[in-house]
């Protein structure tokens, strides 16, 4: 019998964790169309379709985001509607823990969490680069060319190290190219330290397997005269994944490439906290969508005949918007180095968990 209650309370969730997804993505797709249509739309030819094929790929970044809200919202309506028609009070009055009946949400919580880890956030991240691509597509075919920024890289390894500043970049056939391009080559010496050996400027830089391809190339060394060639290569460490991830915020790293990230980023002497803190980040992700689950039943519980519940329904989304702007304010304090990356990755999900335990506690046991 209490399976089947358990089973049912899951269900009831589960249901109204996918009816908040439908409404949140809806509203998020609402919202990303009418934004491209302002910002593309009204200044390029470009259909309606086109846009909505650009929302579609832009979205799942902003839902991916917002989905511990959808076991908060999802579950605070699911445990309001039984406990509305005396469902909940009637699995009380059959000897069923709260505990008993919670913990299945939680642990379906903790699972969707790992699998929005391993294989929505990979689409999510390629998702987002198709729409980068695509948008640079229709701006160029419009000559809508944003204002050029310059563009920084770095790489290296136990021996060398690389500055590479460019004027623009884009992609060729899978090819990341840049254009007004200078290379700073440094060389380590017997202590460690780098030692500047040459610089080399280029009109054009195509990144290919292993090594840059350059054209109209200048190579400058210290104490001697510059030499002029048609084309140099010069071995990189670089592929082209990971040189658009460095040009990329941490956000827009797919989780299974972010352990390279950090290691090429280490290797090249820049310093990958914002790639670190992501990491953990993901990995507190399911931790995060079972204390979202805890939270939705520890303020859904209180009897309707006691009153308040509609406050403390709305006290418990409250709390949710609350971790929210607490999980982004410790994460710009880690990436400043102010907390250790660990305690501002954790930090919001213990919070959040240990609310929602602890509310709970006062409700079900007193």
């Amino acid at each position: 019998m209490n399976s089947r209650i358990e089973r049912y309370v899951l269900l009831r969730t589960l249901t109204g964790a996918g009816a908040a997804l439908a409404v949140i993505s809806a509203v998020i797709l609402l919202v990303q169309f009418v934004d491209l249509s302002r910002s593309i739309g009204g200044r390029a030819d470009v259909s309606a379709a086109d846009i909505f094929g650009l929302t579609l790929l832009k979205s799942p970044a902003v839902i991916q985001i917002l989905l511990p809200f959808v076991f908060l919202s999802g579950g605070i309506a699911a445990y309001v509607g039984m406990n509305r028609r005396s469902e909940l009070i009637a699995m009380r009055a059959s000897g069923v823990s709260a505990w008993r009946f919670i913990m299945p949400s939680a642990v379906a919580a903790f699972i969707l969490g790992v699998f929005a880890v391993l294989a929505v956030n990979p689409v999510s991240a390629a998702l987002s680069a198709r729409f980068e691509a695509d948008r640079a597509a229709i701006m160029a075919a419009n000559y809508m060319v944003d204002q050029p920024k310059d563009i920084w890289l770095r790489q290296g390894d136990e021996r060398t190290q690389m500055v590479i500043h460019a004027k623009a970049r884009d992609t060729v056939q899978g090819k990341v190219r840049l254009r007004g391009v200078s290379l700073y080559i440094y060389q380590k010496n017997k202590t460690g330290q780098p030692e500047f050996k040459r610089r080399v400027e280029a009109a054009e830089a195509v990144l290919r397997p292993g090594f840059w391809q350059l054209k109209d190339v200048r190579e400058a060394t210290p104490g001697e005269s510059s030499v002029r060639s048609d084309s140099l290569s010069i071995r990189s460490t670089l592929d082209s994944e990971a040189a658009v991830e460095r040009l990329e915020a941490a956000e827009a790293i797919a989780f299974w490439r972010l352990p390279g990230a950090i290691k090429q980023t280490e290797d090249s002497g820049f310093s990958a906290s914002s790639y670190r803190l992501r990491f953990q980040q993901l990995l507190a992700t399911p931790l995060m969508f079972a204390a979202m689950a805890v939270l939705a039943a520890a303020f859904s519980l209180r009897l309707v005949r006691l009153g308040g519940l509609a406050g403390l329904a709305g006290a418990g989304f409250a709390l949710g918007f609350i971790v929210f702007f607490f999980n982004q304010f410790s994460g710009a304090l880690g990436k400043a180095d102010i907390i250790p990356l660990f305690a501002a990755a954790w930090a919001p999900v213990v919070v959040a968990l240990l609310s929602g335990l602890t509310v709970l506690c006062y409700t079900e046991d007193g």
